[in-house]
C-alpha cells in the first residue's frame, strides 16, 4: 500500500521554461542543472546559499552528466562542452556536430564520453584526447538516449524506430551484439515521453519503460525481460531512476506523479505530486532526490524516501528484480560449503554482524566479497609461499603474523544435462534424441510442455504445475520431474510413464526437508538423484527406494544412467591452481559392483564438464568447455578407464574461415555422430522457438587441418594415380578411420566380456576388425606410392593388422608386388608366416 508523501519541497526557478536536466557528481557535494537559458548552475548540496552560476555557456542544453572532477553538457547547437566542477567554470569544446546533440553520457573510468545526435552515428569521444573516436554505425535511425552498463563494457542505445541496440566495447571498434525490439515504443526524437536507460546498481539488468506505461526490467545475460513494474502510471514515463543501491525505483509520467517502487515486490510504496518532470537524480548517500521539470525548475527533495521505508536506502547493494535470479537458484552455481562454519559467499561485514548487514544478506544482496577461506582453525590446509603448512600464528608466507590468509577454493559447479538455465519466463528441462520439456513461468504457476520427435510412439502432452519443476528427464518409458524445496514445502520428485497396463503408475515422493535435487537422471531400470545433502537416491521406476548412499567425492556436480549403470561425478580434492579435481564413479546398481571407483575426469587446466551422458551403446561421454567430445574406453574394468576424445568442434572445417564463430550445445552420441545444437551469436544455451539438431562426424584431433575426401584434380599423373597432396589428405581420411574403428572395436569388445553377448554383436566386433584391417590395407598402398623410403613404415602397418588367418597379409604383399616394392613383400610374407604360426601355436 502505497504510504502519504513527505512535505513539499519549493520549487527552484533554475531556467528558462523548457528542457531542463541535472545531475549529482558521484561523491554528492554537487548538483549540476541545464536548461533552455545559457546558464548552468551548481547547487552545494547541504547550503542553503545560492547556487554558482556559470554564464559562459551554450543555450538549450538538453543533457548533463558529471564526474566529481568535471561535467559534459549537450547542446541543440550540436556541441558538447566540457566545464571545471572545482572551478565551476567552462574548459573547452569537447565534440562539435552538425545537428542537435540528444543525449551524453560517461564512461564509469570516466574516459570516454558516448555523444548521441540527430546523425545516426554514435560517438565515443576520449576525454583526455578528442582525436580518439570511435563509432557505433549498426543501427539505422536516430539515438535518443543512451547509457553505458556499470562496468564499461556495453553501450545501449535506445532509438527512434522502437528498438535497443547493444555494443560491446570490449575491442577497439564497437560491434552490435544485440538488437531488442519490443519493448520500448517509436518515439518522436524531440518528443518528452521517455524511452531512457537505466542499469540497475548490480549491472546484471537495466530498465527502459514501455508504451504500456510500465517499466521493463532486461537482463544483461541473455538480454531477455524479467520482472515489469505495472501498473502504475496512467500516463506515459517521462523518467527514472533507481536508488544508489537498487533496493528502489523512482519513475515519473505524464499523469503528474512520481512514484517510488519497491525494487523487490515491484509494488508501489510512494506517490508524489509534481507535474512535466524530466529528469530524476538520486543523492549517492543521503536520503535526498533532485528533479526537474519543462517549466525550468529544480526541486531538491529531503527526505524523499518516506519514514518507513527509509530502511531500504541503508541495505547493501540489492539485486535486480529478475524472474528467476540466477544467484538465488537451488544450485550448486552459488552453494559452496560452510568453511570453518561461515557461509563462504558472505561478506566480512555481514560476518562481523552489523544490523544493516544482516538485514541485506536476508533481501538477498548481490555477494561482492566472496574470496576467502579461511584457515581459522590452523588445520594447516592453507599452505605457505614454501609449500609448507604454516604454523599458528604465522602468515601464509610463514612469518608471524595477526592475520589470516585465504584460499578460495573453485568447485565445479552442479549441473543437469540437456537442460538451460532460465532466460526471462521460460526454460528448457531436458532436451535429447526423445524429445524436449520447457516449461514457462505464468506468475504463481508454471506450464510445461513435453514433446516428442516421432508421433507415431508417443503424443505431446502439457499440464499445468503448481509445484514449478525445475529438473526433468526425458526417455522412451517415461519423464522424470523435480522441484526445489519452498519455503516449509520439501523437495518432490515425480515420475510419470507413457504407457501403462493399471490405471495410475505415476508417483511422487518427497525428499527430506531442506534437501533439494542437484541433478538426475533416468534409465530403463532406475531413478537417480544427487542432492545437496551429498547423497545419490536411486529409486526403481514405480518409485520404490532401491539405494541411498553418500559418494565420497563432494559437493555432488551432476549424474548420468543407462540401465543398470550410473554414473556420479562430483568435487574432489584441491589442485594447485585452487580448482577442484573433478572425480567420477560407475557402478552397476543392480549387481552391486563398482566399475570405477572414484576416478578423474581427464579435463584441462581451467576448463569445466559441459555436460555427460551415455552413448546409445552404452559408453559415458563427456562435453567439456573447450568444445571437446570424450569417450570412456575399458570403463567395466577397474583402474583401466581412459578418456578419449572423438572430435574437437573447434576443428570442425565449417570454422576454418574464422568467418564463423558458433559454439555447441551437446544433445548426444548416437549412430556413431555427435548431436548438437548450433548456437550463433555468443549464444551458451539455445532458445526458442526451438533450434533444429545438427550433427557432426567423430574426427579425433591429430591436426588443425580436417581429413578431407579424395577428389581427382589437375596434379594427377597421367597414369590417373593421385598427386602428392591428394595423397596427404588420404593419409589423414585414413588415419581417422583406423583410430575411430580401433575406439568402436575396443568399446564392442568391452561390452562382449562383460556380458551375455549376442551373435550379432559378435559378428559386429568382427566385421570391425575387418575393417580395421581394410584401412590399414588403403594406408599401405598410399605409403607404397610414396617410394621404397618409407618401406618400414609400410611395415608397420602390416603388423598392427589383426586377421590371424594370413588372408590380409597375404593381401598386403599383393599390393606391395602392385607397385614393385619387392624387399617390401618379402618382409610381408615373412609377417605373415610369423602371424600363422603364432595363430597354430596358440
Amino acid at each position: 500500500m502505497a504510504s502519504t508523501a513527505p512535505p513539499r519541497p519549493r520549487a527552484r526557478p533554475a531556467h528558462t521554461q523548457g528542457s531542463t536536466h541535472c545531475a549529482y557528481t558521484p561523491n554528492g557535494l554537487k548538483l549540476v542543472t541545464v536548461g533552455s537559458n545559457n546558464t548552468i548552475r551548481l547547487y552545494k548540496i547541504g547550503s542553503n546559499d545560492e547556487p554558482i552560476n556559470i554564464d559562459d555557456c551554450q543555450e538549450q542544453n538538453i543533457s548533463v552528466d558529471a564526474t566529481d572532477d568535471f561535467f559534459v553538457v549537450g547542446s541543440e547547437d550540436g556541441t558538447v562542452s566540457l566545464y571545471s566542477v572545482p572551478n565551476a567554470s567552462f574548459d573547452r569544446f569537447l565534440w562539435r556536430c552538425p545537428l542537435p546533440i540528444r543525449d551524453v553520457a560517461l564512461s564509469p573510468d570516466s574516459k570516454w564520453c558516448a555523444i548521441a545526435s540527430d546523425e545516426l552515428t554514435v560517438k565515443l569521444v576520449r576525454i583526455d584526447d578528442n582525436t580518439q573516436i570511435r563509432h557505433l554505425n549498426e543501427h539505422g535511425k536516430p539515438t535518443k538516449h543512451l547509457a553505458f552498463d556499470t562496468k564499461g563494457n556495453t553501450v545501449t542505445l535506445a532509438c527512434t524506430d522502437g528498438v535497443l541496440y547493444v555494443y560491446s566495447l570490449l575491442s577497439d571498434q564497437p560491434e552490435l551484439i544485440r538488437k531488442i525490439d519490443g519493448i520500448i515504443g517509436a518515439l518522436d526524437i524531440e518528443s518528452d515521453i521517455s524511452s531512457m536507460i537505466a542499469w540497475h546498481p548490480d549491472g546484471r539488468a537495466f530498465a527502459v519503460p514501455t508504451p504500456t506505461r510500465d517499466i521493463q526490467v532486461v537482463s544483461k545475460n541473455d538480454w531477455e525481460k524479467q520482472r515489469t513494474f505495472s501498473k502504475g502510471h496512467s500516463g506515459d514515463v517521462t523518467a527514472l531512476a533507481w536508488s544508489p543501491n537498487g533496493a528502489m525505483l523512482a519513475s515519473a509520467g505524464k499523469d503528474k506523479k512520481i512514484l517510488l517502487w519497491e525494487t523487490k515486490t515491484q509494488s508501489v510504496i510512494a506517490r508524489l505530486d509534481y507535474a512535466n518532470v524530466m529528469q530524476i537524480s538520486w543523492h549517492p548517500t543521503e536520503n535526498l532526490a533532485s528533479f526537474t521539470n519543462s517549466d525550468g525548475e529544480v526541486y531538491i527533495h529531503p527526505d524523499f524516501v518516506p519514514e518507513q521505508f527509509s530502511p531500504l536506502l541503508k541495505l547493501g547493494k540489492q539485486p535486480a528484480p529478475f524472474i528467476h535470479d540466477p544467484l538465488l537458484e537451488v544450485t550448486n552455481n552459488i552453494r559452496r560449503p560452510d568453511v570453518n562454519g561461515v557461509k563462504p559467499g558472505v561478506t566480512r561485514a555481514q560476518r562481523e554482524g552489523s544490523v544493516d548487514s544482516f538485514d541485506s544478506l536476508l533481501d538477498g544482496p548481490v555477494a561482492e566479497d566472496d574470496d576467502f577461506v579461511v584457515d581459522d582453525d590452523g588445520a594447516g590446509y592453507v599452505l605457505n609461499a614454501n609449500g609448507k603448512r604454516p604454523h599458528a600464528g604465522d602468515d601464509i608466507s610463514g612469518n608471524a603474523a595477526s592475520k589470516r590468509q585465504h584460499l578460495d577454493p573453485q568447485y565445479h559447479e552442479a549441473f543437469q544435462p540437456g537442460s538451460t538455465p532460465w532466460r526471462g519466463n521460460r526454460k528448457y528441462l531436458c532436451l535429447n534424441m526423445i524429445g524436449f520439456v520447457w516449461t514457462v513461468d505464468q506468475d504463481g504457476h508454471n506450464t510445461v510442455t513435453v514433446e516428442f520427435y516421432d508421433h507415431e510412439f508417443h503424443r505431446d502432452f502439457h499440464f499445468t504445475d503448481t509445484f514449478l519443476y525445475d529438473k526433468a528427464c526425458l526417455t522412451e518409458n517415461g519423464t522424470l520431474f523435480s522441484c526445489p524445496p519452498k519455503d516449509d514445502t520439501p523437495a518432490i520428485v515425480f515420475y510419470r510413464p507413457h504407457e501403462t497396463w493399471t490405471n495410475r503408475a505415476e508417483w511422487r515422493t518427497q525428499l527430506p526437508e531442506g534437501e533439494a535435487v542437484l541433478a538426475m537422471s533416468l534409465s530403463d531400470s532406475f531413478v537417480t538423484l544427487t542432492t545437496t545433502a551429498n547423497y545419490a537416491r536411486v529409486y526403481t521406476l514405480f518409485g520404490i527406494p532401491y539405494r541411498v548412499y553418500r559418494p565420497k567425492s563432494t559437493p555432488m556436480v551432476t549424474c548420468a544412467s543407462w540401465r543398470d549403470y550410473v554414473l556420479t561425478m562430483g568435487n574432489g580434492p584441491i589442485g594447485a591452481d585452487g580448482n577442484t579435481r573433478l572425480l567420477y564413479t560407475i557402478e552397476n546398481v543392480k549387481r552391486d559392483e563398482i566399475c570405477q571407483n572414484e576416478d578423474t575426469v581427464a579435463l584441462p587446466e581451467g576448463a569445466t564438464v559441459k555436460s555427460v551422458f551415455f552413448s546409445d551403446m552404452g559408453d559415458p561421454c563427456i562435453y567439456d568447455s573447450t568444445g571437446t567430445l570424450l569417450t570412456l574406453l575399458h570403463w567395466r574394468q577397474p583402474s583401466r578407464a581412459s578418456w578419449v576424445p572423438l572430435l574437437d568442434t573447434t576443428l570442425l572445417p565449417r570454422l576454418a574461415s574464422g568467418r564463423k564463430h558458433e559454439s555447441y550445445f551437446p544433445i548426444a552420441v548416437a549412430d556413431n555422430k555427435f548431436h548438437c545444437i548450433i548456437l550463433k551469436g555468443g549464444d551458451q544455451y539455445p532458445y526458442f522457438p526451438r533450434p533444429l539438431l545438427s550433427e557432426f562426424d567423430f574426427s579425433v584431433p591429430l591436426s588443425s587441418e580436417p581429413p578431407k575426401a579424395k577428389a581427382v584434380t589437375s596434379e594427377d599423373n597421367e597414369d590417373g594415380m593421385p598427386g602428392p597432396e591428394d595423397d596427404e589428405s588420404e593419409t589423414r581420411k585414413l588415419e581417422q578411420q583406423y583410430l575411430l574403428k580401433g575406439i568402436a572395436a575396443a568399446q564392442l569388445q568391452d561390452l562382449i566380456e562383460a556380458t551375455n553377448s549376442t551373435a550379432s554383436e559378435r559378428v559386429a566386433l568382427s566385421r570391425l576388425e575387418l575393417e580395421i584391417d581394410k584401412t590399414l590395407l588403403q594406408y599401405l598402398a598410399v605409403e607404397c606410392r610414396e617410394g621404397e623410403d618409407r618401406g618400414m613404415r609400410a611395415l608397420e602397418l602390416v603388423e598392427l593388422m589383426r586377421d590371424r588367418s594370413g588372408r590380409m597379409l597375404e593381401a598386403a604383399g599383393k599390393v606391395a608386388e602392385r607397385y614393385g616394392r619387392n624387399l617390401l613383400g618379402e618382409k610381408i610374407r615373412e609377417a605373415a608366416e610369423r602371424r600363422v604360426g603364432e595363430s597354430n601355436d596358440y
